[in-house]
């Protein structure tokens, strides 16, 4: 048995899952813009202006379970993330990971048709038959796209 302490519970550990991931943009109306088109996130869930604080809001979802959370808050500043690798050199979170079942058309699809720049081009993740590929969004954010091994 190991040294550390652990502690037993006999109530069920709570189920958790992600409810939505949040963005800090420079400009909310064209990230709002860019995301309906790139992502399929044309609804609105929330929207929220705070005028003496100088920010406001959009949550936008695809009613799939997606949701991303805008806010604009005047006199922020951006995060250099070139790179996944770049990335992690600052504890914070570092991208925005999302699952697409052809990575290729997803892939050729925003770097075209939505103007994301390519990050990394599709190929072979770290699992066999996995592969994956980033590009950023308009304010420089990573998006990672995941396609999941075949069976």
């Amino acid at each position: 048995m190991s040294s550390t302490t652990s502690t037993t519970s006999t109530a069920a550990a709570p189920a958790f899952r992600v409810h939505h991931i949040s963005l800090s943009v420079a400009d909310l109306d064209v990230q709002e813009r860019w995301y309906r088109t790139a992502l399929g996130l044309d609804q609105v869930e929330e929207r929220l202006e705070l005028p003496e604080a100088g920010v406001r809001t959009a949550i936008l979802s695809n009613g799939a379970g997606l949701r991303v959370e805008f806010t604009e808050r005047a006199g922020s500043t951006p995060i250099d993330t070139p790179d996944p690798f770049a990335a992690t050199a600052r504890q914070t979170f570092t991208h925005l990971a999302l699952h697409v079942a052809d990575l290729d058309a997803a892939f050729a699809r925003l770097t075209t048709e939505c103007a994301a720049p390519a990050v990394v081009k599709p190929g072979p993740g770290a699992t066999a038959g996995v592969r994956y590929a980033y590009v950023h969004d308009p304010e420089g954010n990573l998006i990672e796209l995941i396609q999941p091994a075949t069976h």
